[in-house]
C-alpha cells in the first residue's frame, strides 16, 4: 500500500470525530477503499495482531451491500454493527470509501452518533476519493 494513498487530512478528521463521539471506549479505527487500507488508530493496550487485510476483504463487501438495501421500507443503509465477545465493530461506507471502528460496549445512541459523524466526514472527502479511483 502506498503511504500517500489516503489523504492525511481525512484520516485526522476520522480520528477526531471518533475520539469525540466514542471517547475512551474507542479501540481502533481503520479507513479503507477497494485498493487501500490504513489503520488510523489503535488503543495502546491492544496488540497489533489483527489481520487488517482479511478484515478489509470482508468489510469491502459492504460496497455492494449499499445497493442491496436500496428502496426498502427500512430506509437508506447507514452502518453495520457486529457484536463480538470483547467488543463491537461498526462499519460506515459512503460511496467508494469507508471506515470501521472497534469499540468496547457502548449505547446504541453512541453508535448512531459515530455513524452520523463518519457519514459527514466521508461525504466531505468523497470527491477526492472518487477522482483518485477514476
Amino acid at each position: 500500500m502506498d503511504d500517500e494513498a489516503i489523504d492525511p487530512t481525512l484520516t485526522e478528521e476520522v480520528h477526531s470525530v471518533c475520539r469525540t463521539t466514542v471517547g475512551d471506549e474507542l479501540r481502533s479505527i481503520t479507513y479503507f477503499t477497494d485498493d487501500d487500507i490504513e489503520q488510523v488508530y489503535l488503543r495502546s493496550d491492544l496488540d497489533r495482531t489483527a489481520d487488517l487485510v482479511g478484515f478489509a476483504d470482508h468489510e469491502r463487501l459492504g460496497f455492494r451491500d449499499q445497493s442491496a438495501y436500496r428502496n426498502t421500507q427500512l430506509g437508506e443503509y447507514q452502518a453495520t454493527i457486529r457484536m463480538f465477545e470483547n467488543g463491537y465493530l461498526s462499519r460506515v461506507i459512503r460511496g467508494s470509501h469507508g471506515v470501521w471502528v472497534t469499540t468496547d460496549p457502548m449505547s446504541m445512541e453512541r453508535f448512531e452518533e459515530v455513524t452520523s459523524a463518519l457519514e459527514s466526514v466521508l461525504d466531505e472527502f468523497a470527491d477526492g476519493v472518487d477522482a483518485d479511483d477514476a
